[in-house]
């Protein structure tokens, strides 16, 4: 959470307001303890004063190696409001990203069990074991309790595709999708398409030079963002009070099926405090894929190192 005056003014003026008229309000912030020398690009700086000045119940929780990544609401027990958004200005005005909203009591519930379990432990690795079964025809997934899976979840809905995939994330390093990717877009026979951050990724592959072990992803994402018509934003790279205007839309469409949440495609996701909508619905999965090409219709073709 990061907010110049204009902002501050709305997004923490009404937290202050439903606090006042007698609401619960709680808020947990990822709390940034990464070490000077970590080359990733980190999360928007926080003002904890600001948050912790707050007339309303607040909690840090530490965020090295393993974030919390989270970026939802849930009211009243009946409504949820999440995505790709971090409140920062930056976040509204320089970066693509997905907020869904949903009214639903019974995902409400999942999400406030996440919630809980944060809130509680103030650990991430501790979080996510909530059920990913279906509630009102949406599932959702929480890593890191169920990151693996949902991992898996995502390659195999990419490996079943008989139509089109769609993809955004700012990175792509999940070892299970990127291996699946591979595959399907080495046999050529669908329509296979996204958008990365370009910066972020050219990040990646400098990463994955200085580990050998990890060669194989490196031969497997180059494979990938030749064959399939990918386009990268070349983002500013992160430096100490640089703006963040990355490509930071995490949306997978499969078809019918869509993915969409906190979750970049990567490694590190899946032990991250993260959670993700998995909806069938034909008209969303068109819609979603729509905007997946018009931010790959901004940008020129990945251009890697």
């Amino acid at each position: 959470m990061n907010l110049e005056d204009d902002t501050e003014t709305i997004v923490l003026g009404t937290l202050r307001a439903a606090g006042e008229r007698g609401v619960r309000v709680r808020l947990l912030y990822n709390l940034d303890r990464r070490p000077p020398a970590a080359v990733v690009p980190p999360p928007p700086k926080t003002r904890v004063d600001e948050i912790e000045a707050l007339p309303i119940e607040t909690c840090g929780v530490p965020g090295w190696p393993d974030l919390m990544h989270h970026k939802y609401v849930v009211r009243d027990a009946a409504t949820v409001w999440t995505g790709s958004t971090n409140w920062t200005d930056d976040s509204w005005s320089r970066e693509e990203n997905v907020v869904a909203v949903v009214d639903s009591a019974s995902l409400a519930t999942r999400y406030t069990e996440d919630f809980e379990q944060l809130w509680k432990s103030r650990v991430v690795r501790r979080s996510g074991k909530v059920s990913t079964g279906n509630a009102d025809g949406i599932r959702v997934w929480f890593p890191p309790k169920r990151g693996l899976k949902l991992a898996y979840r995502i390659a195999r809905a990419v490996a079943r595709a008989q139509r089109r995939i769609r993809i955004a994330s700012p990175v792509i390093s999940c070892g299970p999708i990127i291996g699946t990717l591979e595959h399907v877009a080495a046999g050529g026979q669908i329509d296979l398409a996204g958008v990365v951050d370009n910066t972020q990724v050219n990040q990646v592959f400098a990463q994955w030079a200085a580990n050998p072990v990890l060669t194989w992803k490196a031969a497997a994402l180059r494979t990938v963002l030749a064959t399939a018509p990918f386009s990268g934003k070349r983002s500013t790279p992160y430096a100490p009070g640089s703006i963040h205007d990355y490509m930071h839309a995490k949306v997978t469409v499969c078809d019918d099926t869509v993915f969409l949440g906190s979750f970049n495609l990567s490694h590190s996701g899946e032990s991250n405090a993260e959670n993700v909508l998995e909806i069938a619905d034909a008209v969303l999965a068109e819609r979603m894929a729509t905007f997946v090409d018009e931010i790959r219709a901004r940008y020129p073709a990945v251009s890697l190192r």
